[in-house]
């Protein structure tokens, strides 16, 4: 794993230095913006991978010449069975999408319907009929 983050370390700075020198020899901002992004994604993603490196002691199962499937076993998560949050999360950034293209208003619209749909997501087992107490 220690290999995955240093290459997405290594696209980091790559895609900084490309930038930079596209933007000074006289780039456009579209392209400028573009290769900004590609790096904030390389840095986004390796510091997700040296995070959980961290968290795991340094070596997962599969970086073993001898790791057994085994040993990779537990829980991976909690994923929600029955929620509909996902379809609002998605409508209202469909509503962001389209306001770029009709106008700025639809935009305010979409952000401030994607505000309640994001809180809602995420605080849907938050509320008193899935506390156990």
């Amino acid at each position: 794993m220690r290999a995955t983050w240093i290459l997405f370390a290594f696209l980091t700075v790559f895609y900084i230095v490309i930038d930079l020198i596209y933007f000074f020899v006289g780039g456009e901002e579209l392209g400028v913006t573009a290769i900004a992004l590609c790096a904030g994604l390389a840095l986004l993603i390796g510091f997700y991978v040296w995070f959980s490196e961290r968290r795991q002691g340094g070596k997962l199962p599969e970086d073993k010449l001898d790791g057994e499937i085994a040993e990779s076993a537990g829980e991976i998560g909690f994923f929600s069975p029955h929620s509909w949050w996902p379809l609002w999360v998605s409508f209202a950034i469909m509503v962001c999408g389209m306001g770029l293209i009709v106008g700025w208003w639809l935009t305010l619209i979409g952000v401030g319907f994607l505000l309640v749909t994001i809180l809602g997501f995420v605080l849907e087992y938050e509320s008193p009929k899935y506390q156990s107490h």
